[in-house]
């Protein structure tokens, strides 16, 4: 079977990507991928720094490794960029803030599932008051998991890494503090970073804080994780109608029409932007095919079952059924799919014809 791209382990070479704008790998062991792409834009006051990876003391020093390698010194980052609110892109932005006073840039609706502000005082009102408040916020957060609107598995890490994380909360919450943007970006919105103004672009679907950066005057998008070049990108259903907003996402790139390369967060620089939409959309709806065959073939099913059939038994799991509610509610949303409610369960079933 031939590897994606986005699959390959990371490698220690700093390449120039685009003028002024360095590629530099880290090694990511997350959801099947190899590495994440940190960019690195210099300009007349340094770098800013798009997506430093994942929270964790061996990922920072290996962002130091890549750092070093590419003559940029700490003190130098004056800016990090965070194209979504996943771990592998926004891991080490806070800790980035808080040793080199940079800014942090996100989208305006950016959270991460482990923001503590989102907690309310009076959820811990029960704990000891001469505990540390952030700590407790922390624990309470693990021991709180979200559960799946469709009744399957709780979203967020799976159990085992949230014991794991719970066992050793004191040494692990350093790393996983939610980085607290200064400046949030608006659709359309201009920000000048690595001595070029870049235009924010909203574009919801892989998560509903997704922002792509497009440099209009030398066609350079900065595409995060909503163009990927050999796999294609996670659909979170925990947003209404994420999938209809996912493909408007696509369309709205691929429209720009003057993109010479587009950077992603995973895999190689892509030359066919159009071109990979294109792939990715019809990806999506052959999904929406299959889902009909199924539904025919079972009748009433749960997320999960319908999962068991879209994807393959190791890919089973949460972000799978994840993907499967995305497509689901698509369907139901336009007509195609009646849902139903039993023990806590949603079952679907799709119109024929």
């Amino acid at each position: 079977m031939v590897q994606k791209q986005e699959q390959e382990d990371a490698t220690d070479e700093i390449a120039e990507v685009a003028p002024g704008i360095l590629r530099l790998q880290l090694p990511i062991e997350f959801t099947g991928l190899g590495h994440v792409n940190c960019y690195a834009l210099e300009d007349e006051r340094g770098f800013a720094l798009v997506d430093p990876g994942m929270p964790g003391p061996t990922s920072w020093q290996n962002l130091m490794g890549r750092l070093a390698l590419a003559e940029i010194p700490l003190a130098r980052v004056h800016t990090v960029v965070v194209t979504h609110s996943h771990p592998d892109h926004f891991g080490a932005a806070a800790l980035l803030a808080q040793e080199t006073g940079a800014e942090i840039v996100a989208h305006e609706r950016f959270r991460t599932l482990f923001d503590l502000n989102d907690i309310d005082d009076s959820e811990l009102e029960d704990a000891d008051p001469d505990a540390d408040p952030e700590l407790l916020a922390f624990l309470h957060r693990l021991d709180t998991p979200r559960p799946s609107p469709w009744g399957g598995e709780a979203l967020g890490p799976p159990p085992e890494r949230l014991a794991e994380m719970r066992d050793n909360a004191a040494a692990v919450l350093p790393w996983m503090r939610s980085p607290r943007p200064t400046k949030r970006v608006g659709d359309l919105e201009r920000i000048r970073l690595g001595g070029r103004e870049w235009v924010g672009l909203d574009t919801p679907g892989h998560t509903d804080d997704h922002l792509c950066l497009f440099d209009e005057e030398n066609g350079v998008l900065l595409s995060g994780d909503q163009v990927l070049p050999t796999i294609t990108p996670h659909i979170s259903g925990m947003v209404d109608d994420a999938l209809q907003r996912f493909m408007d996402s696509l369309d709205r790139l691929a429209g720009i029409g003057r993109v010479s390369v587009a950077l992603p967060a995973h895999g190689h620089p892509m030359t066919d932007l159009a071109g990979r939409v294109k792939e990715i959309q019809t990806h999506h709806d052959s999904r929406l095919e299959d889902l009909h065959r199924y539904s025919d073939e079972l009748g009433w099913a749960s997320v999960t079952d319908l999962s068991h059939k879209l994807f393959k038994p190791r890919s089973w799991g949460g972000m799978a059924e994840d993907e499967t509610y995305a497509h689901l509610e698509h369907l139901r949303l336009h007509g195609g799919a009646e849902v139903r409610e039993e023990a806590g369960v949603l079952l679907y079933k799709l119109a024929t014809g």
